[in-house]
C-alpha cells in the first residue's frame, strides 16, 4: 500500500545562476530535498524559474542540471506526478523535459483540484498592472518568430549573454521582502478565478495570507529562504528547509 499522500510546491530555485558561490552545491541541496520528500510525495508542482536560464534548440539542449534532472526522473519513474509551470527565466522549455522526464509542462496559470480543494497556481509575473517595459519584454520573449531568430545564434554567444544579464540584474539589488502589489491588485479584481488556494512564486518572498476569497501563498525562493509548501489533503503549510 502506498504511503504517498503529500503534494509539494516549490519555485524560484534559479539553478545554474552564476551569483551562487557554488552552483553545484546549490543543485545538490535541491536534489537532497527531492530525495527526502520521495517516500510520501504524490505530486510535485514547480512554479517557475526553476532554472536560471534554459533555451532549448531543436536538437541541442544546454549543458548542466544533470543531478537535478536525474532526481526528477527518479521521482517520475516511481509514480510521482510532476507539473512544471514556466516562469520568466525558464520560458523556453519546449519538448525535451516532458519527453525525457515524463513531466507535464504548463505555460501560464493552472487551475487544478487537488484532494477536493481548488488550487490556482502561476509563476506570478504578468498578473496585475505590468510596467510597459516588462510587457514589451514578455512579448519579445514569447514571440515564436523571435525565438526562431534567437535559435539561429550560436549558443556560445547566447548562453553567456543570458547568464551575465541574470547575474547583473540580481547583484544590482539587495534582496529584500517586497510587497507584491500588482499581484494583490489582480487578486482583488473581478479577473480573479474561484479557488481555495492561490499559489505563486516570482516575488522571492514568503507570504501566507488568508483573504475572504481564499488563501494566498507566495512560495519564497531557494536563494535566501529555502522554502516550499506542502499539502496533506486537509492543511497547506509553508515551510523552510532546515539546514
Amino acid at each position: 500500500m502506498s504511503n504517498r499522500d503529500l503534494t509539494y510546491f516549490i519555485s524560484d530555485l534559479h539553478l545554474g545562476a552564476r551569483y551562487f558561490s557554488d552552483p553545484r552545491q546549490h543543485e545538490q541541496r535541491v536534489c537532497q530535498w527531492l530525495r527526502s520528500i520521495a517516500p510520501r510525495c504524490k505530486r510535485l508542482y514547480l512554479l517557475g524559474d526553476i532554472l536560471d536560464y534554459w533555451f532549448e534548440y531543436h536538437n541541442v539542449v544546454p549543458q548542466g542540471f544533470t543531478r537535478f534532472f536525474g532526481a526528477l526522473a527518479e521521482l517520475a519513474d516511481s509514480g510521482v506526478e510532476i507539473t512544471w509551470i514556466t516562469g520568466n527565466h525558464d520560458i523556453w522549455i519546449f519538448n525535451y523535459l516532458p519527453r525525457e522526464i515524463g513531466l507535464r509542462l504548463i505555460n501560464g496559470p493552472l487551475e487544478e483540484t487537488i484532494d477536493g480543494k481548488r488550487f490556482f497556481m502561476a509563476h506570478g509575473d504578468g498578473l496585475g498592472p505590468v510596467p510597459f517595459g516588462e510587457r514589451v519584454m514578455r512579448a519579445v520573449f514569447r514571440n515564436r518568430i523571435l525565438q526562431r531568430m534567437f535559435a539561429s545564434i550560436h549558443p556560445r554567444w547566447t548562453v553567456g549573454l543570458a547568464y551575465g544579464w541574470s547575474a547583473s540584474n540580481r547583484t544590482k539589488r539587495t534582496p529584500r521582502a517586497v510587497e507584491p502589489t500588482p499581484l494583490l491588485r489582480w487578486l482583488d479584481s473581478p479577473e480573479r478565478p474561484q479557488a481555495d488556494y492561490f499559489l505563486f512564486g516570482h516575488y522571492h518572498i514568503m507570504m501566507d495570507r488568508r483573504e475572504p476569497y481564499g488563501r494566498v501563498i507566495i512560495l519564497g525562493d531557494w536563494i535566501l529562504n529555502m522554502s516550499y509548501a506542502v499539502f496533506d489533503g486537509e492543511e497547506l503549510r509553508l515551510e523552510t528547509l532546515q539546514i
